[in-house]
């Protein structure tokens, strides 16, 4: 797999100084969080499910979650549960580029069943989503997963979602975060990333955020959001990816406030229609909230829109100065000290900016580092045209 593989060559050369690379689900958990990008949620009761799964591939998705849970009404589970294992199979079978295929299940039985009824076509799978998460149920889960992975001589992932009343409740959080944690640790080799769903957190409350609010305006959940990096994202003890939450809008109607996208970049870059086009699919307040959400220790994100992965994937690119300052501040060898950057517009102090530039280092990795004179606009542009 690899991120903005539909450019060829030489749309690569233009906007990329260094390529994003390839990468495979046996690679490191920690890089496979990061490459995670917008991770595409789809029903399982999607008639043409394993034709969708092809299409939005070849359109630049690398992550994909098929749902057996909130998603879907109890009365269509077992219609949807032979769907998903018949269109997994048919993807199987006809081999190709695919995305990172995860399963979320609503049972820890679905996940031996789901294997069991893949037989040899169980390779498509990279692994499940486990809702609900906590450290009550989440053994039976992640025990579950290793003994697939032993039968299938192959590792399977898991991505917990945290998401239960008990994050929501100030009085219980942190007991649920850290023993949740605890156990975690012990299946770090299986976890590539930890999911937080906002909307769950957010219903504990009966709230809803609209499109013209960010997750960050909802305090109440900002502060589980908070907690939740705080307890996963600790340097010191191995920080876990931790992904952003769900953008759920992506229809237009009447706007309470003006549009958030600032023109002047789309000025510069001649791109004054592209910027009425992404404001029409409601695509700016989503760009505002993954740039929050990476300000606040969140990578990646989770989508149920085709057309949000292209922005979640350009934003993802790391810019010239950033991979200047990162790579400034890891050639230094931990000597320590101080110096201004390359850019001559920051101060780069090795010892507490590592941890940062080794994840951005990451991030190059994955999305690539764009030149000096492409901006998330070109790369936008570029993502929604696939």
């Amino acid at each position: 797999m690899r991120h903005f593989g539909f450019l060829d060559d030489r749309d690569r050369d233009r906007l990329f100084s260094c390529a994003p690379q390839e990468f495979c689900v046996d690679d490191d958990p920690d890089q496979l969080g990061v490459a995670l990008g917008a991770t595409l949620y789809t029903p399982a009761t999607r008639p043409h499910l394993a034709d969708d799964i092809r299409r939005r591939a070849a359109a630049g998705v690398v992550s994909v979650v098929v749902c057996l849970e909130d998603s879907i009404a109890d009365a269509d589970l077992a219609a949807a549960e032979a769907n998903a294992v018949a269109a997994l199979r048919a993807l199987g079978e006809s081999g190709g580029d695919l995305p990172m295929v995860f399963v979320r299940v609503r049972t820890v039985e679905q996940i031996p069943m789901i294997v069991r009824a893949l037989g040899k076509h169980a390779r498509v799978l990279t692994g499940f989503v486990v809702p609900k998460f906590r450290s009550e149920n989440g053994r039976a889960y992640l025990e579950a997963v290793v003994r697939a992975s032993t039968a299938l001589d192959r590792r399977l992932l898991v991505m917990p979602v945290l998401e239960s009343a008990q994050l929501s409740h100030v009085e219980s959080r942190i007991e649920a975060l850290t023993s949740t944690r605890r156990l975690l640790d012990k299946y770090r080799d299986y976890i590539p990333a930890v999911r937080v769903g906002a909307t769950d957190l957010s219903a504990a409350y009966g709230l809803r955020r609209a499109r013209d609010f960010t997750v960050w305006d909802l305090r109440v959940v900002a502060d589980v959001l908070c907690a939740v990096v705080n307890v996963f994202s600790r340097v010191e003890t191995g920080a876990y990816v931790v992904t952003g939450p769900v953008w759920e809008y992506f229809s237009a109607t009447e706007r309470l406030f003006k549009p958030q996208l600032r023109e002047s970049p789309f000025n510069t870059h001649e791109e004054r229609s592209l910027r009425t086009k992404l404001i029409a699919a409601d695509l700016d307040g989503l760009i505002r909230e993954v740039t929050l959400d990476r300000a606040n220790g969140l990578t990646g994100k989770t989508v149920i829109h085709p057309t949000h992965v292209a922005a979640v994937h350009a934003l993802s690119v790391v810019t010239q100065e950033e991979y200047a300052d990162a790579t400034d501040i890891l050639d230094t060898g931990g000597r320590g000290g101080a110096a201004a950057s390359s850019f001559g517009n920051k101060m780069n102090e090795s010892k507490p900016h590592s941890a940062w530039a080794r994840r951005t280092l990451m991030r190059a990795r994955a999305f690539g580092v764009a030149r000096e004179d492409v901006s998330f606009v070109d790369l936008l542009g570029c993502g929604l045209h696939a």
